[in-house]
């Protein structure tokens, strides 16, 4: 029916951090390591829609250049995809209480982006004239048999008289069975088996500040971290797309975030928050400025509830909603993608002991279902067929999480 399901299975059993902090008087000290971006792996068994689209205009293609006449059009393709993402971040910064309400905070975060991706197509076959022929071998027959024949005739041609009409028609014969190798021969190559293998890295740091207000029952806190400047660089052992070139670096900004949020005690035992999230997508360069196929900055909105059931066991629950600004979606690929979405999630914290807390939570995400559509050009040696493409980007996500709090 002319639609295909792409499914990826990422998981990321575990996505370690550690947190510390010192106060000394005025001065608070903060350390912490974690994974603060990217942190899964993902795997496309059946490949991705972007590559396969293109396989799949083969039968009409073939058809267009006179090599298909069977009724009964088909291709086949075995292709796959794996992919990885971690930024890794080491943060260090100090607090300092300006009045007995009002604090300062000043610190920077040292980010290391490593990503992964593997992947292959292969064996792309099609139906012609009843028989499923893989288009590699099937190409290179013919491109084989036309150049064989334009030798023939090239040869008869040299055995006519110069000026004779029998010399003319085999010259004739031969630059036609030569255009004819030239065509399939650039088939073929378009119908090789693919491969990709290739890691990225690169570095930057992000410095941060912050304020933090508490009066009475209430606790107002605010923090900016500017846009991160970023290159990472290609180390491709192969790559057979033609998009990751070895030793090649392109932009990759982690944009900038703002966010305030509020809590407000209702009871000594009973808190209720609320936050704000305004990430600066469109200056974060991008590869080709891809930033700016985007109709505005993500925001997000944020509520929730803590209650303290007794001194030993504390309940939480809390909402997120996220809303990006993708415009026609040209923005959107497949190889990396979320949409707009709404979070729940519960928590649970336990005073084991005087100095150790342990905190464990449940939240899972719903994402809106992203609809794009575009005109795309799909070409074969020296025929093209134009086409309308239409993609739907959804996901899902659960997550555990349990967290160890010591006061030492």
């Amino acid at each position: 029916n002319g639609v295909k399901t792409f499914k990826g299975t990422a998981s990321a059993p575990v996505i370690p951090s550690v947190q510390a902090a010192l106060n000394y008087d005025k001065w608070g000290f903060q350390a912490s390591f974690a994974v603060t971006g990217g942190g899964g792996k993902a795997t496309f068994d059946e490949g991705l829609g972007s590559f396969e689209s293109q396989v799949a205009m083969i039968p009409a293609l073939l058809y267009q250049m006179g090599y298909n006449k069977t009724s009964a059009p088909g291709y086949s393709v075995k292709s796959y995809i794996y992919g990885q993402q971690y930024v890794f971040g080491l943060q260090l910064g100090a607090t300092y209480k300006i009045t007995k309400y009002l604090s300062a905070y000043a610190g920077a975060r040292f980010n290391y982006i490593q990503n992964k991706y593997e992947g292959s197509i292969t064996n792309i076959s099609a139906n012609i004239n009843g028989t499923s022929e893989n288009l590699y071998n099937y190409f290179g027959d013919i491109a084989n048999s036309y150049s064989q024949m334009a030798f023939y005739y090239k040869m008869r041609a040299s055995e006519m008289a110069d000026g004779s009409a029998d010399k003319t028609a085999y010259e004739q014969k031969s630059a036609g069975y030569a255009a004819d190798a030239t065509q399939a021969t650039e088939a073929k190559r378009q119908f090789a088996d693919k491969y990709l293998e290739c890691t990225q890295t690169g570095w930057g740091i992000t410095p941060i500040i912050g304020l933090d207000l508490k009066w009475k029952n209430i606790n107002i806190g605010t923090r900016l971290e500017f846009t991160t400047k970023f290159n990472i660089q290609n180390n491709t052992k192969r790559d057979d797309t033609g998009l990751f070139t070895d030793g090649v670096n392109t932009p990759n900004d982690l944009p900038g975030i703002f966010t305030i949020g509020g809590q407000y005690s209702i009871l000594p035992s009973l808190r209720v928050n609320v936050g704000y999230h305004y990430f600066f997508d469109k200056d974060a360069r991008m590869d080709k400025d891809k930033q700016k196929l985007l109709t505005g900055n993500t925001e997000e909105f944020l509520a929730g509830a803590e209650y303290d059931i007794n001194k030993v066991i504390q309940v939480s629950a809390g909402i997120q909603k996220t809303n990006y600004k993708f415009g026609d979606g040209s923005f959107l690929n497949d190889m990396s993608f979320t949409t707009s979405s709404y979070s729940v999630g519960l928590g649970a914290g336990f005073q084991v002991t005087k100095k150790a807390k342990l905190n464990v939570a449940y939240f899972w995400t719903t994402y809106d279902t992203f609809h794009k559509e575009y005109a795309q050009n799909m070409t074969v040696s020296t025929t093209t067929i134009p086409t309308k493409r239409t993609d739907d980007f959804t996901r899902t996500n659960k997550v555990f999480g349990v967290g160890l709090d010591l006061d030492i």
